[in-house]
């Protein structure tokens, strides 16, 4: 009962609990014998985070919540499962210092201290975590390492031939493969991955999570479980298993935590075997707003006097993986009205938005962008998203159907807003149709959104300066990432878009007619108000939003 006193009126100072309340547990623990701790939770008087929050305060240590952080994987590795189940401690990742942070129930403990110094080759840095959080974080990690233990077993064993196709289906139905797989994919869908790349070497096969547009890698196994691996992924996304030569691509929709999650499954034959891309959709996490996703107040307004009007072609164009579709999908909500008749034509349908009609490019049943395109416009469409232009016809229509009084919201593939139209011009669309139908293109890239809760800033440096360039000014400080349990120590928690939004003005329009080169339409559409790329990227730098390292990453 001596810790009645010095952790009872910790509590009342802070507001946890009322002088009632503690004398009822006091009252309780003389019966129990049981620490007070134990019986503030037991009783429902305090909750364990809360009382655990308190006291990592009292004695100076941070606070964790396995719950919401993401574990790094090569900082579990470091302590055996055994050990941090005894010890109720996990490893969540490293500190500025390089020391091992271990989340521990008991952080008092010396002995689990030294004995995981002594196993992992690492200094320890104690964190504080709750005892119900620990061991449900020891379970998760264990499950993975046990799912890949056995799959190996699986795979060496018996002198099992996994090359031999009856040999590969049997093995794909066993538990550790379907286990394997079950526990990657739920993984990934917590950590916020975009992509599981699974990639056969000569000796090993690597698996990696893309997560905020950055590859991370996960865990690297014995080669040997490869080719049921592999296996396992085609039979759910209805891929022929025996088919080992060719590319393949399948789809999977299942359920992760209660949540509808789509699957798309890309193979490709490698020197070593075959290379899978998963593509995770999550249908839970709905659409974000555009000032969600970064615009600026400027290019807010530049762009809503777009979308606003009843018809023309809002082009949204920048590489593979900028974020295209999100920001049309937006703009759809926006425009999502019961008045409003909204059709998309996709490959495929990445989000699904009540109140629109959604189309799914079939090629082998020959519904492609240009076909699907043809009969939507005699569906009396008032709004048409093409998911892309990817070739001369389906652009035709598209700008045709703009001129007709659709609005028609589309992508493609150009570096800056300025040369989507010379693109446009090239893939055989006349100049005078562009000039006349498109009445914006936003170019868009994908950067990591600095942490707030860890960010750092500091006076800028020389070089720093030069790279800044004439956007330096006004400049006093960047904001740098630093590293915390919130954002896996990367400095960086989800993305926002950089983007340039440029006018179809009367000047540009006559430009266009004249086949003019993009780097004039883009000068005169900066002396118009469009801030480029850059300029977008180095605002978001000034407001803290963002790094500069992550603006001259995505942006030339």
């Amino acid at each position: 009962m001596s810790d009645a006193p010095h952790l009872g009126t910790m509590l009342l100072e802070e507001g946890l609990l009322t002088r009632e309340q503690l004398d009822q547990a006091v009252s309780v623990q003389a019966e129990s014998g049981s620490p007070l701790g134990r019986v503030l939770v037991d009783e429902g008087l305090i909750d364990e985070a809360e009382l655990v929050k308190a006291l990592a305060r009292q004695i100076g240590l941070e606070y964790v919540d396995l719950a919401e952080i993401t574990i790094d994987p090569a900082a579990a590795a470091l302590v055996p499962d055994f050990l941090a189940a005894r010890y109720g401690a996990v490893p969540v990742g490293f500190d500025e210092d390089g020391k091992l942070m271990v989340a521990m129930a008991d952080p008092a403990n010396v002995l689990a201290i030294d004995d995981m110094r002594a196993v992992s080759g690492y200094d320890i840095a104690p964190r504080v975590a709750t005892r119900s959080g620990v061991e449900a974080a020891v379970i998760k990690m264990a499950s993975l390492s046990d799912s890949v233990t056995d799959l190996a077993e699986l795979a060496a064993g018996d002198g099992e031939d996994l090359d031999d196709l009856a040999g590969l289906e049997a093995a794909v139905e066993e538990a550790p493969v379907v286990k394997l797989m079950n526990t990657l994919i739920t993984r990934a869908v917590n950590e916020r991955a975009s992509d599981i790349h699974i990639e056969p070497g000569e000796a090993d096969l690597r698996i990696r999570f893309r997560i905020d547009g950055v590859l991370q890698e996960v865990m690297t196994t014995p080669r040997g479980i490869a080719n049921a691996v592999v296996s396992r992924l085609k039979i759910m996304a209805d891929i022929d298993i025996a088919e080992r030569r060719v590319p393949q691509d399948g789809r999977v929709s299942l359920r992760v935590a209660g949540r509808p999650i789509d699957l798309r499954v890309a193979t490709l034959p490698s020197m070593y075997g075959e290379k899978v891309v998963i593509r995770i959709l999550d249908n839970t996490g709905g659409v974000s707003t555009l000032e969600e996703l970064g615009f600026l107040p400027g290019s807010m307004d530049r762009y809503e006097s777009a979308y606003s009007k009843p018809y023309g072609a809002i082009l949204v164009t920048g590489p593979t993986g900028s974020g295209k579709t999100t920001t049309l999908y937006s703009t759809l909500a926006i425009l999502n009205q019961p008045d409003v008749n909204i059709i998309t034509v996709e490959d495929p349908v990445e989000y699904r938005l009540a109140g629109l009609t959604q189309v799914q490019v079939n090629r082998a049943a020959g519904l492609t962008f240009a076909s699907a395109l043809k009969s939507i416009l005699r569906s009396d469409p008032d709004v048409v998203l093409v998911g892309e232009i990817r070739d001369a016809e389906t652009a035709k229509i598209g700008v045709e159907a703009a001129l007709t009084g659709h609005l028609v919201l589309s992508t493609l593939h150009t570096n800056d807003a300025a040369s989507s139209i010379s693109r446009l011009i090239e893939m055989g669309v006349e100049p005078y149709l562009v000039s006349s139908s498109v009445d914006c293109v936003l170019a868009q890239r994908l950067a990591r959104r600095l942490c707030d809760k860890c960010k750092t800033s500091a006076e800028p440096d020389a070089i720093q300066f030069k790279a800044m360039g004439e956007y330096a000014d006004g400049i006093d400080e960047l904001y740098l990432p630093k590293g915390c349990g919130t954002c896996s120590n990367t400095g960086y928690i989800g993305r926002l878009a950089i983007n340039e939004v440029m006018l179809m003005s009367e000047e540009i329009q006559r430009m266009s007619v004249d086949r003019r080169p993009s780097d004039e339409l883009k000068a005169v559409a900066i002396e118009q108000g469009m801030m480029t790329l850059r300029h977008d990227g180095m605002e978001k730098v000034r407001l803290g939003m963002t790094s500069l390292a992550e603006v001259l990453r995505v942006v030339a």
